[in-house]
């Protein structure tokens, strides 16, 4: 076997003790869609989401108190106040987003989410983007540089996201509110439905699996943990799907809450 070149790299899917096949793979199956189609996917959330956190308007509607859980907590001094559970001390600046002390967490959480990750890898940067098929980067190091060593961070962000979903459910219990007393409209159905699959998506995470189960060397003797780490692993199987669910359901209930604050729909109301 001939030495590494400058041209071989001893590493990588190119390297001289791997097959030497000219075609990138020998596939004939639309390979190619999965992650383009994931590609799609995310490129319609952050666009959508980055242009309504930097709007900063319509996201309140004060009739019903639905707020959108892009904007919460809603803490800048920009805020319509009673928008402003949490008091408001961030300075109104175009740049800054009125949540901007929850978006950024929420974004790393789900930037280093188990799920997100593989499905980024293979559809961005193609590290590969399909079985069998030759990735274009000839060095592989894992997540043992940076910036890919921050992924190790998901379990702190799992529980800041854990305290997000706390205050999306108490703005979704504030939200019961109409002119006269108790209300119940079709934005109190959204924002519970989201708010429920928001939290099945955070108790989904491997992290919550671990922190409930992990480092248990006898189930036996933790009966309570093992019942916890036996329904969370239940719907950890469904994590990619809870993963892809909530991004729609959060552009859903922030387009809705949107319309409504706008004036362009007015919200169906049941009670109140």
């Amino acid at each position: 076997m001939s030495a590494p070149t400058a041209d071989r790299p001893s590493t990588g899917v190119f390297s001289p003790n791997r097959a030497q096949i000219p075609a990138r793979t020998l596939r004939t199956d639309r390979w190619w869609q999965s992650p383009l189609i994931v590609d799609l996917g995310f490129a319609a959330f952050v666009i959508y989401a980055t242009v309504r956190a930097f709007l900063q308007n319509n996201y309140y509607v004060p009739e019903y108190h639905y707020l959108t859980p892009f904007y919460s907590p809603c803490v800048s001094t920009g805020c319509i106040p009673e928008a402003s559970h949490f008091g408001q001390f961030l300075p109104d600046v175009w740049w800054l987003p009125y949540a901007a002390v929850s978006l950024p967490f929420l974004l790393l959480f789900r930037l280093t989410c188990y799920y997100y990750r593989g499905a980024y890898y293979r559809s961005v940067w193609q590290s590969p983007p399909a079985c069998a098929v030759a990735e274009p980067h000839a060095k592989y190091t894992g997540e043992t540089r940076f910036p890919l060593v921050i992924q190790n961070t998901h379990r702190y962000f799992f529980y800041i996201a854990g305290i997000i979903s706390v205050i999306n459910t108490y703005d979704a219990i504030v939200a019961f509110h109409s002119p006269s007393g108790f209300g119940f409209g079709l934005g109190n159905i959204i924002l519970i439905v989201n708010v429920i699959l928001l939290w099945t998506y955070t108790v989904s995470c491997h992290s919550c699996r671990h922190v409930v189960g992990g480092r248990l060397k006898h189930f036996s003797k933790h009966p309570v943990r093992y019942w916890l780490w036996t329904q969370v692993s239940r719907l950890n199987t469904r994590h990619k799907l809870y993963a892809w669910i909530t991004l729609g359901t959060l552009m859903l209930t922030d387009f809705y809450i949107m319309l409504v604050a706008s004036g362009t729909i007015s919200d169906l109301r049941f009670i109140g």
